[in-house]
């Protein structure tokens, strides 16, 4: 069945790959999947599905381009770049993606995947130079990890149990990603950490809400809200206790965020997306003062405290209303 289904893909890749800019292209060998590797032994089932994507002769063009821009006579900008150079490149990216989704700007969108996907292409380019690993690398991983954390799709069924609803989901991939963390602990002879994972460049209200979600689930958690509350009470306390501009009251005010986090989650409330929510919403406040201040002649800035609180008053009044 699955040789079948490698050449049944294999024709279905040559059909596709017979018109890339009008004109033949040999069509790209399909191995047969070894009975030992499950990636392969997924894609062959995969391909047998009507409608399964087939060859993706862009991609390998973009591997192409990025390879031709490191060379010694390509672009004097992309041969110096490191992964350190860039890193901010990468984070830049992927908000601006985020941003044309929260749009709903399909266009943009594309476009920000696109340059999403240049700085996956140029890591794994850079790297390739160094000799660590290359683009066929990362792709790799990424299939063995999506087929590992899918046992419910590509693995015994019967075995996972059923499984409807996202949140099922998301136990089975806690179960799985504890499981690397055993492996990947076994590996360096160290045992994990509980919050290992968890990535240090992380946002921080993004990284407050996973690393005191691991620890709840751990059992290091409060019984109900009423107890995180009192907690933000007591650090409001110690960050007033401390002299204004010190060390001491800077730390102790991350404390009081730390526990209006935990607030939010057991709320079940999202904080990033909350404050991420009021931001935007600042903005279109902020927006609108402007306006109203220079139908009148005037800057924002040359306007008086109760001026500037009375345009902020109208402009939340007709967003209310709106």
């Amino acid at each position: 069945m699955a040789d079948e289904a490698v050449t049944a893909g294999a024709n279905k890749d040559a059909r596709q790959a017979a018109s890339v800019d009008g004109t033949s292209r040999a069509p790209v060998p399909v191995e047969t999947p070894a009975a030992t590797d499950p990636v392969a032994l997924v894609d062959a089932q995969i391909r047998e599905r009507p409608g399964a994507p087939g060859t993706h002769p862009e991609f390998d063009r973009l591997v192409r381009i990025m390879w031709r821009l490191r060379q010694p006579d390509g672009c004097p900008w992309d041969k110096v770049q490191t992964h350190e150079s860039i890193t901010k490149n990468m984070v830049e990216e992927a908000y601006e993606a985020v941003e044309a989704i929260r749009d709903a700007d399909d266009v943009h969108l594309c476009e920000e995947l696109g340059d999403v996907l240049e700085q996956v292409a140029l890591h794994a380019q850079i790297a390739a130079d160094e000799g660590s690993f290359d683009v066929d690398d990362v792709v790799r991983g990424l299939n063995e990890k999506l087929v590992r954390r899918h046992p419910h799709v590509f693995g015994n069924a019967a075995a996972v149990g059923a499984v409807d609803t996202a949140g099922q989901v998301l136990d089975i991939w806690d179960k799985v990603k504890q499981s690397e963390r055993e492996a990947a602990g076994e590996s360096s002879g160290r045992e994990p950490g509980l919050l290992d994972s968890v990535p240090r460049s992380l946002p921080a209200l993004m990284q407050a809400q996973k690393i005191s979600k691991r620890a709840a689930k751990a059992g290091f958690e409060w019984d109900t809200v009423a107890d995180v509350w009192q907690k933000v009470a007591e650090e409001r306390g110690e960050f007033e206790a401390e002299e204004p501009g010190s060390q001491a009251r800077a730390e102790e005010f991350g404390d009081l965020l730390f526990a209006l986090v935990n607030v939010a989650r057991k709320e079940g409330i999202d904080a990033e997306e909350a404050l991420a929510a009021s931001n935007a919403k600042f903005r279109r406040r902020w927006s609108a003062m402007e306006e109203a201040a220079r139908a009148q002649g005037h800057e924002p800035a040359d306007l008086s405290r109760e001026d500037l609180e009375d345009l902020w008053a109208r402009a939340k009044a007709e967003e209310t209303q709106g």
